[in-house]
């Protein structure tokens, strides 16, 4: 199924030039004169890479609709090749390399349920949960007065993901991470 361009929005896992992507971003133009167009920026999906394309409307995009299956996953442990996920269906162990985990293997936790992505029925990413908690390792301690208003400060968290964090933060306390920015949400009272 070939998607038009009103299709092609935001978040949508689509395949172009014979290649797993998603769009992250989409903007629809109708200048005064000439035809309208949408102007995406998509992410592949195997490698990272971020291109750009402009698909005039009412013309063929050749933008279709991937083979793609997400299965829920628990991660289990990582080895030197990559990292290890149990299916939850079938019990199978699941195995990406460090290049298909990338940058998310900071926001991994023994035990944290996620998805894994195939394209073509092989595992090529996963996806994470939009918040994790993480606990503080390393911080530099608070002062005596530090209050919410204040500046920031560098936090290390278990998985090694550093994380700018409120002056009050303390080594030991738990925090929600969104994992689609990279920010501090909250203590978690635990």
């Amino acid at each position: 199924m070939e998607f038009q361009t009103t299709d092609l929005k935001k978040g949508l896992k689509v395949e172009t030039e014979g290649k797993p992507f998603v769009i992250i971003k989409s903007d629809f133009t109708n200048p005064g004169k000439g035809s309208a167009f949408v102007k995406v920026k998509l992410k592949n999906l195997e490698t990272g890479a971020v291109i750009e394309r402009t698909y005039k409307s009412g013309v063929s995009t050749g933008v279709v609709k991937p083979d793609m299956e997400e299965k829920e996953v628990e991660y289990m442990y990582s080895d030197p090749d990559g990292f290890n996920f149990m299916d939850q269906k079938t019990f199978e162990t699941i195995h990406l390399r460090n290049e298909q985990v990338g940058d998310d293997k900071y926001y991994l936790q023994e035990g944290i349920k996620l998805d894994v992505l195939y394209y073509n029925q092989k595992p090529i990413s996963i996806e994470v949960p939009n918040f994790v908690e993480l606990e503080v390792t390393e911080t530099d301690p608070g002062l005596k007065g530090d209050t919410a208003q204040g500046g920031l400060k560098k936090a290390i968290m278990e998985t090694g993901l550093q994380v700018n964090v409120p002056l009050f933060i303390k080594q030991g306390e738990i925090l929600k991470i969104d994992t689609r920015t990279n920010e501090y949400v909250e203590r978690v009272n635990k």
